[in-house]
């Protein structure tokens, strides 16, 4: 039988396991029963398709969605891995249940709804089985964001066959989601591999709103290849849509549930194939998007908790590669998850309330972003990261308790019911038909804000929102908040990290590995989109960028030099290796 790093050189053309890989594939060819917790783009996927070619039978792989399975499909069978779904779409599965109990089988994937029922464990019963995948597993936990009550269905399945290794696999999960995964699918505390969460190709930053389609239309001239904008409603995907698309000339596609599923369907698959188009969705685009060479992400509005965002931004830069994950917010969309708040049942109430102000701590610091949402997941990382918008561009904390009293007394003695547009007028004197109409100007609190404090008005109001100092009313107005009461009598002070006045976008600072204007890379990007059109499946799926690279930089000359490089495993070798060559010689 060859040994799990055989497997990982030949399959899969990697001379050595990444990070905690090895310890995971090692428990799961002993036998023992594991949740492994390891970011995405870390290769969690490996951890069952090396098994599942090491050990007699099948592995069988419980995955969210359809899409996503067919995704796996694909690279599974591109390195020559014999795999198929069992799905409600598939046409064949009849054959390929001939192909599971006659062991033709490396991996079968299937939707929780599938494994929990009655007559799939029957099948299991006449087929051999190597181990249970079950991918996603954050979806077992109500706590999980992604919560689907199909997964907590699976144990009885697991027990039943209690011989078979079960192998459990998530890049989100917090220390009371983890806690729940394990005592759900039955793996002890022991069996727990911890990765951690840290993704340090990708680069975090976070701005105000000011202009939301001007600053993602800048965000997406200045970075190339694929990326994803996350909208918060369904209008709202295909307006900005075509605002990029006519703002930049990319390729721009809109996806949410409310399209045609064929349309859906069809926009997907265009950006799975593409190198360089931009998708603007909701959150329903989702787990199922297995693509690796995702370049930026960017969210114009706020997302739904901080795993959320780590779950979203973490489906940029999975090959490796320098990512940017980009948050435009707004101090109304605090105040409007605070409204919905009133709508949570009673019991999840104060959890809520956690995820929000975690959220909140996550936006508004003025130190490291990586830092913060590695404390959330329970990790003790540098206060420095490097890769973050505080970091390169730190800026200064400033003590503003003065000007954040004027503004809360602006807002109460104005009636607290303006938006921050007529309290910022009042406090700079402006005498306009709005404000004189009210006889605001005739306040103790008018044109007393001036100079450099007239332009914080807007940051301050942003971040005694955020700071439940104020509220707004159903109208938009502005009125005070629990916390303001403290600003107010003095008792407690208020600073706010003031950005830096000017942040240069360099074009792709953030540092692209892809080298621009040679050829050969040209070239060789050129043959393998002509191999990946003609064998159906996206370019990523011949080979990532990173092994483009190596071909451009050590120009092999025969297949050997060739198949010693990362990433061309035998398959691929003798399926593209010719054509790869061709090019070489060419240059």
């Amino acid at each position: 039988m060859p040994s799990p790093l055989d497997i990982l050189h030949s399959t899969f053309g990697y001379s050595e396991f990444r990070g905690r890989q090895a310890e995971v594939i090692d428990r799961v060819m002993a036998g023992a029963n594991t949740l492994a917790v390891m970011p995405t783009g870390a290769g969690k996927s490996l951890c069952y398709q090396v098994p599942a070619l090491a050990l007699p039978g099948t592995c069988v792989v419980v995955s969210p969605l359809i899409a996503l399975m067919h995704d796996q499909l694909r690279a599974a069978e591109a390195v020559g891995i014999r795999a198929a779904t069992l799905t409600s779409v598939d046409t064949n599965q009849m054959e390929t249940i001939e192909r599971f109990k006659s062991g033709a089988l490396d991996l079968l994937y299937v939707a929780p709804e599938r494994a929990s029922g009655g007559g799939f464990r029957d099948l299991l019963d006449r087929a051999p089985l190597a181990l249970f995948a079950i991918d996603e597993a954050h979806c077992v936990s109500e706590w999980g964001h992604d919560f689907r009550p199909d997964y907590r269905l699976l144990r009885p399945l697991l027990d039943r066959f209690g011989h078979v290794p079960r192998l459990a696999l998530t890049a989100t999960a917090d220390a009371h989601t983890r806690d729940d995964i394990l005592a759900q699918l039955g793996i002890p505390d022991d069996g727990l591999i911890l990765a951690g969460f840290d993704r340090p190709n990708i680069r975090y930053a976070m701005s105000p709103r000011q202009g939301t389609t001007k600053q993602v239309s800048d965000l997406v001239a200045a970075t190339p290849g694929p990326g994803i904008v996350y909208v918060q409603s369904r209008a709202g995907t295909e307006k900005m849509a075509e605002a990029l698309g006519a703002a930049t000339g990319r390729p721009v596609r809109a996806y949410h549930a409310g399209l045609d599923p064929a349309v859906r369907a069809r926009n997907q698959s265009a950006f799975v194939a593409s190198e360089d188009m931009v998708m603007c969705a909701t959150i329903a685009f989702g787990m199922g998007i297995d693509k690796p060479d995702v370049r930026f992400v960017a969210h114009a509005g706020l997302p739904k908790s901080i795993e959320a965002y780590y779950q979203e931004t973490g489906r940029a830069g999975r090959d490796g590669d320098p990512s940017v994950a980009h948050l435009f917010w707004g101090a109304d969309d605090f105040a409007k998850a605070r409204q919905r708040l009133s709508e949570v049942q009673e019991d999840r109430l104060p959890g809520e309330r956690a995820r929000l102000a975690a959220l909140g701590g996550l936006v508004e610091t003025g130190g490291c972003r990586r830092a913060v949402l590695l404390r959330h997941f329970g990790e003790s990382p540098p206060e420095n990261c490097g890769n973050c918008d505080n970091c390169l561009s730190p800026p200064a904390r400033t003590d503003l308790t003065q000007l954040a009293q004027k503004l809360l007394s602006a807002v109460y003695r104005t009636g607290q019911m303006f938006g921050v547009g007529h309290i910022e007028a009042v406090l700079t004197g402006q005498a306009n038909e709005k404000v004189t109409k009210a006889g605001h100007d005739r306040l103790s609190v008018f044109g007393i804000a001036e100079g450099e404090e007239a332009a914080l008005i807007k940051p301050v109001a942003r971040a005694l929102l955020l700071r439940d100092a104020l509220g707004q009313t159903e109208h938009g107005g502005l009125e005070l908040g629990p916390s303001a009461r403290a600003i107010l009598k003095g008792e407690a002070s208020f600073e706010i990290a003031v950005p830096p006045k000017t942040v240069r976008q360099k074009r792709r600072e953030q540092g692209a590995a892809n080298p621009v204007g040679d050829p050969l890379f040209e070239a060789l990007r050129t043959c393998r989109r002509d191999l990946a059109a003609e064998a159906g499946v996206p370019p990523y799926v011949i080979f990532h960028d990173s092994t483009l690279r190596e071909i451009a930089a050590a120009r092999p000359a025969t297949l050997g030099e060739l198949g010693r490089l990362s990433g061309v495993g035998a398959r691929k070798l003798d399926a593209y290796g010719d054509a790869f060559l061709a090019v070489v010689r060419q240059y």
